[in-house]
C-alpha cells in the first residue's frame, strides 16, 4: 500500500491522517477514477461525506489527485499514476466508457487546435465511448 508520506512529492506538507490515507489507498488500489459516492462505499474507516469531499478536494489542490467532470456534471476523483509529469496531469483527456462506466486517463496526448489569440490554461475533456476491454 502507498502511503501519502512514499508519494515523494516536495509540495505535500500536510499532516498525514489515518482518513486521507484510506482515501489515497482506496483510489491507488481501483486504478481507475472513482466517484466521491463510490470512495465512500470501499473506505474501510469510519468518515463522513463532507469530510471525504474536503480530503478529495485539498488532494486535488496538492496535485496529488486531478478531477474529472464527466458530461453529466458528475464529479470523479484519479490519482494519475500514468501522468509523472505534473504539467500533463493537469491539462490530458480521459475516456469514459458507456458499458462499463470506468473513466480512465487516456495514454496518450489528444491534439487539438484552436484559432489564433487564444491561450488554453487547463483542459477537463471526457471522451465518452466504448473501451479497448469492451469493444
Amino acid at each position: 500500500m502507498l502511503t501519502l508520506f512514499e508519494r515523494n512529492d516536495a509540495e505535500i506538507k500536510r499532516r498525514s491522517t489515518q482518513t486521507q490515507e484510506a482515501v489515497l489507498n482506496v483510489l491507488i488500489q481501483s486504478k481507475k477514477a472513482m466517484s466521491h459516492e463510490a470512495i465512500g462505499k470501499k473506505i474501510d474507516v469510519d468518515i463522513d461525506r463532507a469530510t471525504i469531499y474536503r480530503i478529495l478536494n485539498r488532494f486535488c489542490e496538492d496535485g496529488v489527485l486531478h478531477k474529472i467532470v464527466a458530461e453529466d456534471g458528475k464529479q470523479y476523483f484519479a490519482v494519475c499514476i500514468k501522468c509523472e509529469d505534473k504539467e500533463r496531469a493537469a491539462h490530458h483527456f480521459h475516456f469514459r466508457c458507456t458499458k462499463c462506466q470506468t473513466i480512465e486517463c487516456l495514454p496518450v496526448p489528444v491534439h487539438f487546435s484552436l484559432g489564433v489569440g487564444y491561450n488554453v490554461e487547463s483542459v477537463n475533456c471526457v471522451l465518452t465511448g466504448t473501451c479497448k476491454e469492451c469493444s
